[in-house]
């Protein structure tokens, strides 16, 4: 709501008064005095990503019943999605990736209907993802690198209480998944040192045969190096007497 009254100076005050959404700004525009009651009503877009905060997420942001676009990303905030988010019934997009978010995602984020994008990934989160047509529209990604589980990820196991799920390809169940490239490398070198290597080291009549067939493959090779030459000496030797008759 604007008010306005007499004339003023060029100046802009703000003034708080108590209430979630009770915000007001006095505005000179024109020499009369305009004042805007709550003004948080009018807030569409709220981003604070990239930067360097810590703790929670204040209750009060759920308050903000007009914002459309929530993203909080890439922050060093911790603790638990506010339980009332689902509360904010026009928000379309809501970024709380990276960061050290735990515990469940509320139920009540079920009833966020218009949420059109969604990123909750690189955090802590544990539980069964709330079942509704809008969450479990989004792609496995949005929710990579929780402990998660429930559609569109994989079930939960018994009653869905589990929280032994790690979502991201970080590991699955209790423990961590075995990276077997770490493990094929030192069992790849093992294998071709005893295979190959060892059976020179411990055998003399292996050695002399092994050296013998290097001797062999060197003096094939030059011997191919050798044709190779001669076929290119002829070459040169042929090209230098037909140009020699042709010049004479």
């Amino acid at each position: 709501m604007v008010r306005g009254s007499g004339s003023w100076g060029n100046a802009i005050l703000y003034a708080a008064i108590a209430g979630p959404l009770s915000e007001s700004a006095s505005v000179v525009m024109k020499g009369q005095l305009l004042e805007y009651d709550s003004t948080l009503n009018l807030v569409k877009v709220l981003d604070f990503s990239r930067n360097k905060f810590s703790g929670k997420i204040p209750h009060e942001v759920t308050s903000l019943q007009g914002l459309q676009s929530l993203n909080l990303s890439q922050n060093h905030l911790s603790g638990k999605i506010p339980e009332n988010i689902g509360g904010m019934k026009s928000l379309e997009s809501l970024d709380l990736s990276q960061n050290q978010l735990s515990g469940s995602v509320p139920e009540s984020m079920s009833s966020m209907t218009f949420l059109s994008h969604l990123n909750l990934s690189s955090n802590n989160f544990t539980g069964r993802i709330p079942t509704s047509s809008q969450l479990q529209s989004f792609n496995e990604s949005c929710y990579a690198g929780n402990h998660l589980c429930g559609s569109p990820l994989k079930d939960c196991k018994g009653s869905g209480n589990e929280h032994g799920v790690r979502n991201g390809g970080r590991g699955i169940g209790e423990g961590q998944e075995v990276n077997w490239f770490y493990v094929s490398m030192p069992l790849g070198f093992v294998s071709g040192f005893w295979c190959v290597l060892g059976p020179l080291v411990i055998s003399r009549q292996w050695r002399i045969m092994y050296f013998r067939f290097l001797e062999q493959m060197w003096w094939k090779v030059c011997d191919f190096v050798a044709k190779i030459k001669f076929f290119f000496l002829i070459i040169d030797v042929v090209t230098s007497i037909l140009l020699f008759k042709f010049c004479w």
